[in-house]
């Protein structure tokens, strides 16, 4: 079971994030649940442009490595043509690897959990809809528990 976040804040953003489901659905594996939408502010960079972010719950067979060549190539197929450089950007779709089982990967294009989750509400709020008691591999708590501690310290 992976868990992934889903941002988009440029066009019609609902149809970037229906369009982006479909694909993971075909190319990645099955869609077991899905947040709803929640409407964000940036993070980490200035603009005019709101977020619309999800999170969703995908049975895959695919490999860590396998799923982040699949993901993004999702983006790009959808249109993105900038990845994160250590700047934030507008983009069209954005597709991040949160969780996977309970398997921790240190890389340096590929981090799961996802190193910044805890920091991020719009992260933790659509994954605590969809995944409050899953444990976050190699810290001890709950995703609800994540969202409790950094909803406290907001």
């Amino acid at each position: 079971m992976v868990y992934l976040s889903l941002g988009t804040n440029l066009g019609d953003k609902q149809q970037n994030l229906l369009t982006a489901i479909e694909k993971i659905e075909t190319q990645v594996g099955h869609v077991v649940a899905q947040s709803a939408f929640y409407a964000t502010q940036p993070w980490g960079f200035e603009s005019d442009n709101g977020f619309l972010n999800a999170c969703l719950a995908v049975e895959t067979r695919l490999m860590p490595r396998q799923l982040l060549r699949v993901t993004q190539r999702i983006e790009r197929a959808m249109g993105r043509t900038k990845k994160s450089d250590g700047t934030y950007h507008d983009r069209i779709i954005d597709i991040d690897i949160l969780l996977y089982d309970e398997i921790i990967v240190n890389q340096p294009d590929l981090k799961i959990p996802h190193p910044l989750m805890h920091q991020r509400l719009f992260v933790l709020q659509p994954l605590a809809e969809i995944a409050q008691n899953v444990m976050v591999p190699g810290s001890n708590i709950s995703v609800g528990e994540m969202l409790k501690t950094l909803e406290a310290a907001s």
